[in-house]
């Protein structure tokens, strides 16, 4: 029930009801009114100031996280550069010197790669200063990887080629000789066996018992296998590419065909004594463009540097060949 209030008129000496004015009354509603909305702005103010709502909480964790993320994927991306750094040194002064291959500058890694516009969709990933950071690294470093990539598929090819130039080079003895006991003359002037006098002898000796085993130096292809009328008898003539060719005569018999494909350590023939020759032995010649060189340097698969110049010593000395 509304209370109702009386004041006491002194005009007319009594109580009178008490009548607030409807503008008094408007006036004092929105006094109220307003006072709230300014302390409820005060407080809303001071509440969010200082505490956090749920979704703030949330927010924050998430940006803590992101920020304690971005630091170590940023020492991981230190560690990777440095990596990067020392494969990129490895290429250029170690792998690429191996194969006398011009070095890659740094900077031709990334301007090759920057042709390629896959890495830019880590762009779209946001529009922050941490990810703008981030993706512009992880571009740099993507673009070097891909680059090096490609580098390293060059350098397998260049292995793959320097292995098989290197197996095409004489490299071993035509016959077995561990003890070195088998030269029985060297490259150079020797007196010749049939007509006693100084001659030029373009290959080496080697003395072996009748049908000990013949072994191709090098790999190559048979460009010559049969007699050969000029003195060696039953000869074998082996093209290795690369400038290189080898010699074998005097065979008792020949096991290669003209065209065959060999590799080095295959049996291509047996020592003889056919053609111009004074006693059973493998007469040895490599030639490199065309022109007849000392083999003794082509051996170096067969013999320490101790055997070498025990070899040299042998081959040096001024005797009469055996063809």
């Amino acid at each position: 029930m509304k209370k109702i209030k009386y004041y006491y008129n002194t005009h007319t000496l009594r109580y009178e009801k008490l009548e607030t004015p409807l503008r008094v009354r408007l006036l004092q509603l929105f006094g109220f009114i307003a006072a709230s909305i300014v302390t409820g702005m005060i407080i809303f103010a001071i509440a969010f100031r200082y505490i956090d709502s749920p979704k703030e909480k949330l927010l924050r964790q998430q940006n803590e996280d992101l920020k304690q993320n971005y630091g170590v994927l940023e020492e991981r991306l230190k560690q990777l550069t440095l990596q990067m750094d020392e494969l990129a040194n490895r290429d250029n002064e170690v792998y690429r010197s191996i194969f006398e291959s011009k070095p890659i500058p740094d900077s031709a890694r990334i301007r090759e790669m920057e042709k390629r516009k896959e890495i830019q969709l880590l762009q779209a990933m946001g529009s922050t200063e941490l990810i703008k950071n981030m993706t512009s690294q992880l571009n740099n470093l993507a673009l070097r990887m891909a680059y090096q990539q490609k580098s390293f598929d060059e350098i397998t090819q260049m292995v793959k080629n320097k292995e098989k130039f290197l197996a095409s080079i004489p490299a071993i003895q035509p016959i077995s000789n561990k003890n070195l006991t088998r030269i029985a003359s060297g490259f150079g002037y020797r007196i010749d066996p049939i007509y006693k006098d100084r001659r030029a002898h373009l290959g080496m000796d080697f003395t072996a018992p009748h049908g000990t085993p013949i072994y191709a130096t090098a790999d190559g292809v048979v460009t010559d296998a049969g007699f050969n009328t000029g003195g060696f008898g039953n000869r074998v003539v082996i093209n290795h590419g690369n400038s290189y060719e080898t010699l074998y005569g005097h065979m008792y018999r020949i096991k290669a065909r003209i065209g065959q494909r060999v590799k080095r350590g295959e049996v291509i023939g047996y020592v003889g004594n056919t053609g111009k020759s004074s006693g059973p032995h493998c007469h040895y010649e490599v030639h490199r463009y065309g022109n007849p060189v000392n083999p003794i340097y082509y051996f170096y698969n067969d013999l320490t540097p101790a055997q070498f110049d025990r070899l040299l010593k042998i081959a040096a000395a001024s005797n009469q060949s055996m063809d």
